[in-house]
Formats: C-alpha cells, sequence, structure tokens
C-alpha cells in the first residue's frame, strides 16, 4: 500500500509532462491523462453545440490549415463520432474565461463558462497537437479542468517609436489570444510619431507621422541615418484591427499621450505648445538630419521639455481627437499616457502660472492633475474611463482612473489603497526591451529581466489587505521599441518571456514552479520553431540564470 501511495503521488507530480505532447502553457488547473489518442483527419467535424462559437471554430480551422492543410466541416449537430464538440458549461468562477476539455475515443468535447472560454479551450486544444505536419493528427486522451487567475492579461506595443504594418499587428494580436491574454494596448502617438489617422486634423499624420531621420546606435546615438521615416493607420485599418482582435477575444486599448510625449502633435499643430514660434529642441550630443527650424518630430530617444499647453484650443483639440478615438474603439479604458511630463514649459508660461493661481492649484503638479482630470471628465461623458501610468497620481488622482504602476509597485500599492482599479507593469518584472542576457548581440535599452524573473514575478504586493487586493485586477507586459526596428529582434524580445508571463497571469499562484516550467518550456521552443517565431534562448544559457543585482532596480525612463 505504501508504494501504491507513492507512485499515485509521483504519478500527479509529473502528470502534467507525462508526455511530450502533454506540455501546457500557461498550466491548467487540473489535468487528468489516460492511454489512448483520438485522431483528427479530413473527417473530423467541428460541432458547434452551443450558439455563438464560431470564432472558436474559425481559429481552429484556420490553424489546422495554415499547419496541416487540413479543412474540417463545420455542422450544428453531430452527424457520427469523429467530432470536436463546441459547447458551454457553467463554472462558477468569478473570472470569465473557464472551460472544460475532455478527449476519449469518440471526440473532443470543450465546453466554455463563456465564449471566451472555448476559445481559450482551442488554444490548449493547439497545444496538444504534434509540432510536424501529418495527415492524421493525434490528441492524447486527456481531462482538463481551468480558469484564469486574473482579469485583465496584457500585452502593449509601442508603433510610435518604430512602426509595424496592419498584417504584423495581427500577428501580434494572434501572440497574445494563443497565450490566453485578453488585452492588447496600442500605444499610437509618441514625440517620435503620431499613428493614427485624426480626418479633422489631417496634420497629425502628414507631417507628425513622419521624422527625418533617427539616430543610430544606443542613446544618444553615434549618427543619424537621415532616412525619412513614418507611417500610420487608417481608421478603416484600426477598424480591421479591432474586429480581427475581437474575433479572438482580445480588447485593444489605444493610447494617446497627453500632456507629455507630444512633440509629434506639436510638430503638426505648433498652437498646441505653450511657446508655439520657438524651435524644437533636442539633446545637443544627438546627431539631427535636416532643418532645426521650427516645430520637428523628434529623431532620438528621450523625454522633451515641449508638452502640451493647458489652454482651450489644446482641450478642444484633445476632445476632437479623442471622438474620432472612441469611434474607433470600443473599449471600455482609454489609455490617456500621463506619464513623463516635464515642468519647465509650464513654469516659464504666464499663462500656465495664471492658470495655476485662478484655479488655486498648488504647483504644475497640481496642474498635471487638472489636465488629466478635464479630459477624464469629458470620457467618463462619454461613458469611458482612463488609465494613465502612476505619474497620474502625482498632484492628485483623477475620481475614476485606473493606473498602471510602472516605475516599480509603489504607485499600484498608493492607488489600490485609494481603491482604484490598478494593473500592475513594473519595469522589474514585465518590461520586455530590457535585456535578457549578458551576452545580446543587439543594442537594448538596459536594464536586465531574464525569463526567470519575470515567472517569478507576483502580480500582488505583500503589503496590500484582503480587501485591498481586489484592485489590482492584473498585469502587462510592455514592449518599447527605439531599438526594436524589425519584426525577429520583435520577437526575440518576446519569447520565451511572454510564454512566462501568460503563466503568471493565468495559473494559480500555487502552482508556479520553475523547475517544472522549464521542462514545459523545451516542448514551447519546438512550437516557436513550427510556427516560425523568432525567439531567445538566453534562457539555455547558465550564466543568463544569474541576476544582475547592479542593474535590476534600476528605473530606465524614455519610453
Amino acid at each position: 500500500m505504501k508504494n501504491c501511495a507513492i507512485a499515485l503521488l509521483l504519478f500527479s507530480f509529473l502528470q502534467p509532462c507525462l508526455a511530450q505532447d502533454i506540455s501546457i502553457i500557461p498550466l491548467p488547473s487540473k489535468i487528468t491523462t489516460e492511454k489512448g489518442s483520438f485522431i483528427i483527419n479530413n473527417k473530423t467535424q467541428i460541432v458547434l453545440a452551443g450558439s455563438g462559437l464560431e470564432e472558436s471554430a474559425n481559429f481552429l480551422n484556420d490553424y489546422l490549415h495554415q499547419f496541416f492543410g487540413m479543412q474540417l466541416k463545420v455542422v450544428k449537430k453531430a452527424e457520427n463520432k469523429n467530432n470536436i464538440v463546441l459547447n458551454y458549461d457553467r463554472i462558477d468562477h468569478p473570472i470569465a474565461g473557464a472551460y472544460h476539455m475532455h478527449v476519449n475515443k469518440d471526440a473532443i468535447f470543450i465546453s466554455g463558462d463563456n465564449a471566451a472560454g472555448t476559445f481559450y479551450g482551442i488554444q490548449t486544444l493547439i497545444q496538444l497537437l504534434p509540432t510536424a505536419k501529418s495527415s492524421a493528427i493525434s490528441v492524447p486522451f486527456v481531462s482538463i479542468e481551468d480558469q484564469p487567475r486574473f482579469a485583465y492579461r496584457g500585452m502593449h506595443l509601442d508603433v510610435g517609436r518604430h512602426f509595424f504594418p496592419v498584417d504584423y499587428i495581427k500577428k501580434y494580436i494572434n501572440f497574445i489570444a494563443m497565450h490566453k491574454m485578453n488585452t492588447f494596448q496600442w500605444h499610437l502617438t509618441e514625440d517620435q510619431g503620431w499613428r493614427i489617422e485624426i480626418k479633422k486634423y489631417p496634420k497629425l499624420t502628414a507631417i507628425g507621422g513622419f521624422r527625418n531621420g533617427t539616430i543610430v546606435g544606443r542613446f544618444p546615438g553615434k549618427t543619424n541615418d537621415g532616412i525619412r521615416y513614418g507611417g500610420f493607420y487608417t481608421q478603416e485599418e484600426i477598424k480591421e484591427v479591432v474586429k480581427y482582435a475581437s474575433e479572438r477575444f482580445v480588447t485593444v486599448i489605444p493610447e494617446i499621450e497627453l500632456p507629455g510625449h507630444a512633440s509629434a502633435a506639436i510638430a503638426a499643430y505648433p498652437q498646441l505648445s505653450c511657446f508655439p514660434d520657438s524651435s524644437t529642441k533636442h539633446p545637443l550630443k544627438s546627431p539631427w538630419a535636416g532643418s532645426t527650424d521650427g516645430k520637428q518630430v523628434q529623431q532620438t530617444w528621450g523625454v522633451f521639455e515641449d508638452v502640451f499647453a493647458p489652454t482651450d484650443y489644446t482641450f478642444h483639440f484633445l476632445q476632437d481627437v479623442l471622438d474620432e478615438v472612441l469611434a474607433l474603439f470600443p473599449s471600455k479604458y482609454i489609455h490617456i499616457g500621463g506619464d513623463e511630463c516635464p515642468k519647465a514649459a509650464w513654469k516659464k508660461s504666464a499663462f500656465c502660472q495664471q492658470l495655476i493661481k485662478d484655479n488655486n492649484l498648488k504647483d504644475e503638479h497640481g496642474l498635471q492633475s487638472y489636465f488629466i482630470q478635464k479630459i477624464e471628465k469629458y470620457l467618463n461623458g462619454k461613458g469611458r474611463q482612463i488609465i494613465g501610468w502612476d505619474e497620474i497620481l502625482e498632484g492628485g488622482l483623477a475620481p475614476n482612473a485606473a493606473v498602471m504602476s510602472w516605475r516599480g509597485e509603489q504607485g499600484g500599492i498608493a492607488a489600490a489603497k485609494q481603491k482604484h482599479v490598478v494593473i500592475m507593469t513594473p519595469t522589474s518584472g514585465v518590461y520586455f526591451d530590457y535585456t535578457q542576457t549578458k551576452h545580446e548581440d543587439s543594442v537594448t535599452i538596459g536594464g536586465y529581466l531574464t525569463v526567470q524573473k519575470v515567472y517569478a514575478y507576483e502580480p500582488i504586493p505583500k503589503e496590500l489587505t484582503k480587501e485591498e487586493e481586489q484592485y489590482i485586477i492584473g498585469a502587462q507586459a510592455n514592449l518599447w521599441t527605439e531599438y526594436i526596428a524589425n519584426t525577429k529582434k520583435l520577437e526575440y524580445m518576446l519569447f520565451p518571456r511572454m510564454t512566462a508571463l501568460s503563466e503568471v497571469l493565468w495559473s494559480g499562484k500555487e502552482q508556479k514552479d520553475w523547475t517544472n516550467f522549464e521542462k514545459r518550456l523545451q516542448q514551447q521552443f519546438k512550437r516557436y520553431e513550427f510556427w516560425n517565431w523568432n525567439y531567445s534562448k538566453a534562457v539555455l544559457d547558465p550564466t543568463s540564470k544569474l541576476a544582475d543585482n547592479a542593474s535590476e532596480n534600476i528605473v530606465f525612463k524614455n519610453k
């Protein structure tokens, strides 16, 4: 009996990795395996036993067609055995997205607590499929119960510094969906480029969408390439992306930066500046291409003094911009930035100083809060809510704002204690533009964030009480693109760190086990290769497992 008990315990511990095929990330809550397998072939049908599950069927069929050259018939009623049955099931879990899966000789049954849950079951099924082309696909007998830990499971992409076309944005959304994540923060405006068409203000893209050159090498730059660079998304393209994401249960949150990081907008409409007649300043050590007269789109990275003036003209402009943004994005939240806003121009502006006095504001930080609250009030009136980086805490937090805590966790802790919604995005755990190996062969912004550190990240700070914890709705990884100019490097910076984060946000805290995850990651590498995704192998480098204590607490700004 004792030997049987030990054997059962060992079986229970090893069952997530019993076979190469049973290697799922993020790790499900419960997995039970049996001997045998179901075979998917050209006679297999997808049965929509529940209504409104076409997105899951389409995603699976697209995957099978792309990687196995197979297209399955979709029906509403089973005509025989050999089916993939999609349905609903009542699962009493407070966060939407739970699902059950059962595979036997006759069928694969996937049932979600809602349509998203069924879709996530499809993502698990994909991980049970082989990583080599075959005309008959074997799926092991397995029963799975699974549900997400956090409601907000996000990824961010900066397209202001470097622009990526619509087709690749769709691929990025597929990355998110296939990791059971559900939010895409699209950083659309920056000092180095305005990327969203605003029909009322065409100069935003005609002028603000392009810069006359880009520094080469790490800031301040060795030289400037002198190449006109830019691009933007039309409103029709944005609608296309939002629809594509919604079919994959991904919410797209646009980010329109204000009041700082506004150089591109000011280059297009100088009257948005406190000093519209003054020429754009740039770091003197940074090489510059073209004219320096007048307002210019920035060609280097950093934080710049020329920010939005809090005038009636600016607020009308921003309201007009946001009206067009709201028509394109149905998301509950609109991200308004609010970070890294220098106060030098406001301090020098007689108008701003008078505005501070007239409104009994304490100082320029109070003026920033005034600015943010005016925008929040406008968006609240449109039925939306704002998210801002943790600098929006300075001078007083807007009443209904959600906070993204990026400069460590203290901003998130403070916001949660004030009963504000918080998404954790600290540099120390989820900044994927940071270096991930001691032997990096290309320029990065700095820092040091290994996949081990991402996996070890815990979004709920110990400083919070049980009541305060409820305001931490999840976390998000940020990918800033100062030094990411092509898709191969983008994927190299993402993977496998994004895969590690997916388990942090989906699986139970008590399930986290680096040794177990590292084993499953070996199979994930085979999937990356099968899917033709680029990825870093730094985790295989023994030196990458040593924390860089000298740099891990540094905050690298210049978003």
